[in-house]
């Protein structure tokens, strides 16, 4: 070989950046590192500091119902667009694109199941579908799972993750929500168990109405709950909320919930509480019972039920 001869290195030399996922995420709550199967395996919970993070409707409901139970009711109910309403693109075209993004045809997913065996009437808001925003067709399906609930003399949960009212639909989506408290009276009316379940965020209409009007109010920890969201607020008032205002966390200390349950414990909490509730046949004498039979529950003890998250 010549004095100045070159020889092709033996490194290999990569030319291509490899683009794939490697299963790690960054918490954007504790800025840790978790794997995407411990995340799954946590029901979407972060394993280092416990935010929880969003599941769609069918990841809810297989959460909390018992397997291969769950019966969906009401998907004949379909969104029109009776306002012919265009902001930025019509109606109709943000429907077309909310269906594909979450593979839900509405915002809500209703029907029947078992919880740890006891038939329950269930509905859940998926926020990936515009928000879980409640226009009419969220409204006549909850309407309708909950005079079904009614009829059939069933408990009934509603698990709430919404941004409010739809503004597509104008006076028509703020109408559901006078249609589900009406509904709710009626429910309530018959002597039976109503659960509302309230998760990161829960705003506007939905919390100014069902989600609010629940016999026993449960939140994940964490979450958002108010009527508008904190800047809102800020800027309407001119004034600093609290450190950690709207949080399920500051409304468990106001009152304004019942209490706070992880959610690898929602399900066996639901079905304590409805067997609590359902075990005796009522008399109508016995209606409306719930406020006292939740204060002498929920009382602070060793063996208490529901307890507040600690951070």
């Amino acid at each position: 070989m010549g004095l100045f001869s070159r020889q092709k290195p033996k490194i290999k030399v990569q030319t291509t950046k490899k683009d794939g996922f490697s299963g790690w995420v960054k918490c954007t709550h504790c800025s840790e590192m978790v794997h995407a199967s411990e995340l799954h395996e946590q029901h979407n919970c972060c394993p280092k500091c416990d935010y929880h993070y969003r599941l769609s409707a069918t990841q809810r409901v297989a959460l909390l119902t018992d397997s291969g139970t769950f019966q969906e009711m009401f998907t004949e109910f379909q969104s029109t667009d009776p306002l012919e309403f265009v902001d930025q693109e019509p109606y109709p075209n943000r429907i077309k694109r909310a269906q594909e993004k979450s593979g839900r045809d509405e915002a809500v997913m209703v029907g029947v199941c078992e919880m740890k065996g006891k038939k329950t009437a269930l509905g859940v808001l998926d926020f990936t579908y515009m928000g879980g925003s409640m226009g009419s067709i969220v409204g006549e399906r909850l309407t309708s799972l909950i005079e079904y609930a009614t009829e059939n003399s069933l408990p009934l949960v509603i698990v709430s993750a919404s941004g409010g009212a739809r503004m597509q639909e104008s006076i028509l989506s703020l109408m559901q929500m006078a249609k589900t408290s009406s509904a709710l009276a009626r429910h309530a009316d018959n002597g039976l168990l109503y659960i509302s379940v309230l998760t990161n965020p829960t705003t506007g209409g939905v919390t100014a109405s069902f989600a609010s009007l629940g016999d026993l109010i449960i939140a994940e920890p964490k979450a958002l709950i108010g009527f508008a969201g904190p800047r809102v607020v800020e800027q309407t008032i001119r004034q600093k909320l609290p450190e950690g205002a709207q949080s399920s966390e500051f409304l468990l200390e106001k009152g304004m919930i019942d209490g706070i349950v992880s959610r690898r414990d929602l399900k066996e909490k639901i079905a304590y509480f409805i067997n609590f509730f359902t075990q005796n046949k009522r008399s109508s004498s016995q209606k409306n019972t719930f406020p006292t039979k939740l204060k002498s529950l929920l009382t602070p003890t060793p063996e208490r039920v529901v307890e507040k998250t600690t951070s």
